[in-house]
């Protein structure tokens, strides 16, 4: 198959299940048929070839489907899509169960490495073929979910905004402007709130039952499986949040105090933590042709390979990043196998996120450039608190770039950049918490879901003040979390990887290069160890080590004091 086409180029080919059962029969059998590792491991590498195309196809279909969830064609592709990856799934866990009981396991083992099997052993515990139903069902939810968000049509400054759209306006100088837009929104909310809440509903009873039918009391182990979590656990996250709680509540609230201090607001509410500074929030100087200038500049300078990466994702269209009717919420980095190429959705809306998209889906784009290579298809990409890390240290190391992106805003960026990555712990904690409640108790309504939200949400972001939107004054700012929807469990990891990216920050103040060649080498690791280990093997400290997130945040209270917020 060609590898140098563009992504319009692309073929769009929706998977039919009797051809896929068909080629998926013939290569399990062959593998299953395996006399010795020599054969076995010939019948994976098939196996592994056919898999990287399927993949691929998928992964196109989602993405045209992001950017056309009004189109009935990619709408009908992505149901479709729905309904077979259950059916991949059962195809995976018979190699699984084959490989992992086999006689020459320790020949397979030396060849493609021992965690491939653990990661084996993990997914056979989270998954059977009588799951498949529940599965494709769950698939349906989210996509429904996908649809009310990426179709919010809301009228406002004369205009019909999405929820990006919209997003720009809780930012605005004008505090009645930030009101507005956000009663706006919670009206919006508010209109779908049932909608949204029964969606939940059902996939958090999908999700407990799954998890029953494999023996497990409720959902949170299953879901820890299926993150491929095979080294920590959930008690070893609530100790983690712990260290949030003790070491960084205090410090955001100090912050916060800060914040409106300088913008002489004495009863805040929530959106008024939106505006960083009375002159406004840093602005991008430039749209988006602009932007991809400036980051084709900044990727140039830290590296070769970083100038290669970018080009390469300008040359092959690999970029589709301002807001538009249509296309869903949100950002992503996906990747399509069979031409080596990653790719970035964004919703570019004119505020400070636009750069990060840039930096944060630059970093898991860039690391899958230097992974795509690995012949193992298991060890491209890590465990998603490892991919984090990536994107998250790349933030920081595109700070020296940032007059480029914003021009004589670009201090006010550094600091609310900073601010941000260290405020948004307690968020991140909120949204674990909330889901490890949730799925202990699967049989809670949606207005006691609302109240454990709100009662958390008050414990670690007691600043928050809903005076004038009644419904997120209910608890309901989950809602609008995806993660929370299509990824659960997912939320604690962006946490993880902070905590490790603040290591890179404070390293790459110190010394830049041997900051950046050690960052250049956790991206090549790709997914080849589990999270504890690809730590250890890259010398970043264990973030669920008591004392990790102190080490971590004391340093960075000394650049922040470095800022004078009060005179931007």
């Amino acid at each position: 198959m060609a590898k140098d086409l563009k992504f319009s180029e692309y073929p769009f080919k929706v998977p039919s299940e009797k051809t896929i059962v068909a080629k998926c029969e013939k290569l399990v059998k062959d593998i299953i048929d395996s006399k010795d590792a020599k054969t076995c491991i010939t019948a994976i590498k098939k196996w592994n070839k056919y898999s990287n195309t399927l993949n691929t196809q998928v992964s196109i279909i989602y993405v045209l489907y992001s950017l056309e969830t009004d189109n009935k064609k990619y709408v009908k592709a992505q149901d479709k899509v729905n309904e077979i990856s259950p059916v991949l799934s059962n195809y995976s866990n018979r190699i699984a169960k084959f490989i992992t009981k086999v006689s020459f396991r320790a020949e397979l083992e030396k060849k493609f490495g021992a965690y491939l099997f653990e990661m084996y052993d993990a997914s056979l515990k989270a998954f059977d073929e009588k799951l498949i139903p529940d599965m494709i069902e769950e698939n349906k939810l989210t996509s429904e979910y996908d649809q009310i968000l990426g179709g919010a049509q809301i009228e406002f400054d004369g205009k019909v905004l999405n929820l990006s759209q919209l997003g720009k306006y809780m930012q605005d100088k004008d505090q009645e402007v930030r009101k507005s837009a956000a009663i706006a929104m919670d009206k919006w909310l508010g209109e779908h709130e049932e909608a949204i809440g029964n969606i939940y509903d059902k996939l958090v009873h999908l999700r407990d039952g799954m998890a029953k039918k494999l023996g497990f009391d409720n959902f949170v182990e299953l879901g820890y499986l299926r993150l491929g979590r095979t080294d920590y656990n959930a008690k070893m996250v609530a100790d983690y949040r712990a260290q949030i709680a003790k070491d960084v509540v205090p410090l955001c609230n100090k912050l916060y105090k800060e914040q409106m201090k300088n913008l002489g607001i004495k009863k805040p509410q929530y959106y008024d933590y939106n505006l960083m500074f009375k002159s406004g929030n840093p602005t991008p100087a430039g749209e988006e042709k602009y932007l991809i200038e400036k980051a084709y500049e900044m990727y140039s300078a830290l590296g070769t390979e970083s100038k290669e990466f970018f080009k390469f994702m300008m040359d092959h269209e690999l970029l589709d990043l301002t807001a538009r009717k249509g296309k869903t919420t949100g950002g992503y980095c996906t990747s399509f196998s069979d031409y080596k190429a990653p790719f970035i959705f964004s919703n570019f809306n004119g505020t400070s996120g636009d750069v990060n998209v840039l930096t944060h889906e630059g970093g898991h784009a860039f690391q899958y450039y230097l992974s795509r290579d690995i012949k193992i298809p298991e060890y491209v990409n890590p465990t998603l608190e490892s991919c984090e890390i990536h994107s998250m240290s790349m933030e920081f190391f595109a700070w020296p770039y940032m007059e480029g992106f914003f021009g004589k805003d670009a201090e006010k960026y550094k600091y609310s950049h900073l601010c941000d990555a260290i405020e948004f712990l307690p968020y991140g904690i909120t949204i674990d918490e909330f889901q490890h409640w949730v799925y202990e108790n699967p049989n809670a309504t949606h207005e006691e879901r609302c109240a454990k939200f709100h009662e958390i949400e008050s414990r670690y972001t007691p600043h928050k003040k809903y005076d004038f939107t009644p419904t997120l004054a209910k608890g309901t700012y989950w809602l609008r979390q995806s993660h929370v929807f299509g990824s659960p469990f997912y939320y604690i990891d962006y946490t993880l990887a902070q905590v490790c990216a603040f290591q890179f920050a404070n390293e790459n103040l110190k010394d830049h290069d041997k900051a950046w060649k050690k960052y250049v080498k956790l991206c090549k690791c790709g997914g080849k160890y589990p999270f504890l280990t690809l730590l250890e093997k890259n010398h970043i400290r264990n973030p669920f080590v008591d004392g990790t997130v102190k080490k971590a945040i004391a340093p960075l209270k000394k650049v922040l004091a470095t800022f004078d917020s009060s005179k931007f």
